[in-house]
Parts: structure tokens; sequence; C-alpha cells
């Protein structure tokens, strides 16, 4: 591929989609914090970068994946930021998960420095990043998205433009609570079972063939029943993104009961210290309020 591509972010999600994208033939270079992620990268054939500034000045298309808004924020703006140092007419997608205002506001001035945003938040976890295989939700202008459909390619199995500059957060953020309602609906249901002693896998092998079956209860429920929550996506990070939809909820004036009630869940596992587990980890919080567990 011709196109140059800066990859800022190589955490669980950002190192194997950058393999991907080394793997389909972009030329690369990436940056991360922590120069042990970028030694990585460098082994599986990439460039790493020591700044945000030497990674993007010559890319085509720059990639943000960064845990919240305000690091986003804090790689985009300032002196040694993506807008200061980004050559005119670059693309830059933003698949992170942030507040949808904050990609609405950072979107322009993207575009006042010349620069063509998308906000193209992932859905699939780490398996899906692994695989190439992730559900891609973007904010822009068509235009803009056609240009970068190659390289979403690359990364993604479903991609769809859904609106105008913040859409793809507001899909993503409903894309969060779906899922948070059915990994907290898994989770009490598996504790139901057990407490029967009923033949829990034979009982989700037949859950999962009918109307109750999901993308959840396949990518979960054997991880619940074996209790091996190693994170492919923190529910320190859904908790963050529970607050993003619990927050733009009240801001539209819409009531999420459901909603509400699965983020003060989430925050309540979290508490109890499991904020480094995968998400699945949230059937620990269901069994601490049976009195089981830890």
């Amino acid at each position: 591929m011709s196109q140059n591509v800066a990859f800022i972010g190589l955490g669980i999600m950002g190192l194997p989609m950058a393999k991907n994208l080394l793997n389909a033939g972009f030329q690369f270079t990436g940056y991360n914090r922590s120069p042990d992620k970028g030694e990585r990268l460098v082994a599986a054939g990439g460039n790493s970068a020591n700044t945000v500034a030497e990674a993007v000045q010559d890319a085509d298309i720059i990639i943000t994946m960064v845990p919240d808004s305000p690091d986003v924020e804090a790689i985009v703006n300032g002196d040694g930021g993506v807008f200061a140092h980004a050559k005119p007419g670059a693309i830059w997608i933003d698949n992170s998960s942030i507040r949808p205002d904050v990609s609405v506001r950072l979107a322009r001035l993207a575009r006042e420095a010349g620069i063509r945003p998308l906000d193209a938040p992932v859905s699939g976890g780490e398996q899906g990043a692994i695989n190439a295989t992730l559900s891609i939700m973007v904010g822009g202008e068509p235009t803009d998205f056609e240009a970068a459909r190659p390289v979403l390619e690359a990364v993604g199995q479903t991609i769809v433009l859904v609106g105008p500059a913040g859409s793809g957060q507001t899909v993503k953020a409903a894309n969060q609570l779906i899922v948070a309602a059915n990994i907290q609906a898994l989770s009490e249901a598996v504790v139901f079972l057990e407490a029967y002693g009923v033949d829990t896998d034979a009982a989700l092998t037949v859950l999962g063939g009918g109307l109750a079956g999901s993308k959840v209860l396949e990518q979960k429920g054997q991880k619940i029943l074996d209790r091996e929550f190693a994170p492919g996506f923190r529910l320190s990070l859904h908790h963050k993104d529970m607050g993003i939809v619990t927050s733009a909820a009240h801001e539209a004036n819409v009531n999420l009961p459901l909603g509400a009630l699965v983020a003060q869940l989430v925050g309540s596992t979290v508490a109890s210290g499991d904020g480094d587990l995968d998400h699945s980890g949230l059937f620990r919080g269901v069994e601490r309020l049976s009195g089981k567990g830890q």
C-alpha cells in the first residue's frame, strides 16, 4: 500500500490492529508512551517513533487508539500533538471510545487544522482485533470515509458510516450498553443454573441455539464457567463507557432505566477491585450479591 499510516496507542487492541495493517502492506510507524510496546511493533516489522510529532509528520492516515477522552485530547492538541504536526489533508481516524461531544469538538478543531477527522470506535474485543473482524462504526464525511476504507478494511469486517462527526461514538455507547446488559444477564443466568446443579455447559449450548443466543454468550459464556477473566476488554474501560452512556443520555433527556442500573452494577464490580479483569468478570459481582464467590 502506498499510504503511510501512523498508529498511536499500542495496547491490548492497538497492537494487534497495527500488526494487521502491517500484514496488509501499509507503510507504518507506531507510537506508544510505553517503549516496550513500540519494541513489539518493531519486532513485527514496523517502525516505532519516539514522539507523536515524529510518528505523524509524514502520515497520510493517523490512527489513535487510547483509553479515554483526556488521552485523545492530550495526543491531538498542543505543540507536540497531531494537529500541530500532521500534514494538511491527512485523515485522522480515532478508534478510541470517547464522549460524543468531545469527538464533535475535536473534529471541528481537526478541520480547522486542515485534517480530515473520522470517529471510528470498534467492537469485538481483543480477539476481534487479532482476527481483523472488528465491527467499526464511523462518524464523519462520506468522502473521508471512502478514502479511509482500505485501512479500515485491514482491521475490521463490519464497517459502516453511521452519520456525521460524533455519530460513531454515539453508536459505540449504545453498543456498550447492550453488551454490558447482556453480560449481566448471562452472569445472573449462570449463578441461577449453578444454584440448581444444572449441567451448565449443556445449558449454555442449548440456550445458545435459541433466542437467548448471542455473541456475548458465544464469546463470554465459557470464560464465566471457567472463572477465567484475563482481560480482552477491561471492566474499568467498560465502566468508563457506561459513564459515557449515562451522561449522553442525560444530555439528550433520554431515560435509560436498565442502562442506569447496569452502570451501577459495573461500577460496583470495579469498586470491589475487579477493574483489571475482563468485562465478563461482571459475573463476580453477581456472585457476591448472592453471597457466593470471593
